[in-house]
């Protein structure tokens, strides 16, 4: 996935959170405990809901504008988008 921050969607707004998919769904799916064992099922139950969401890329992006380091944001977990933004910085370093 191609992050580019350009702020398509206008996540500073509440419009968005409105049309997710999580927006009728306990936010606790969304934070497991840990990444291993029932986590790893929670992880894959919150991604269910992303998968049919039609906000999934300006929920990512705004996750990762704002350093969102818990949860289960935009269909990623919280180690996908350590190194979706670690990957990211690497090109911003490479292209100045």
């Amino acid at each position: 996935m191609a992050l580019s921050w350009n702020r398509s969607i206008d996540w500073d707004g509440d419009s968005w959170r409105e049309r997710a998919a999580c927006c009728d769904t306990d936010p606790d799916l969304f934070f497991p405990v840990g990444t291993t064992g029932q986590a790893i099922d929670q992880i894959e139950a919150a991604k269910a809901v992303c998968r049919v969401c039609d906000v999934q890329s300006g929920c990512l992006e705004f996750a990762l504008a704002t350093n969102q380091e818990s949860g289960v944001w935009g269909c990623t977990s919280e180690e996908e988008r350590r190194k979706l933004r670690k990957a990211w910085l690497a090109r911003q370093r490479r292209a100045s």
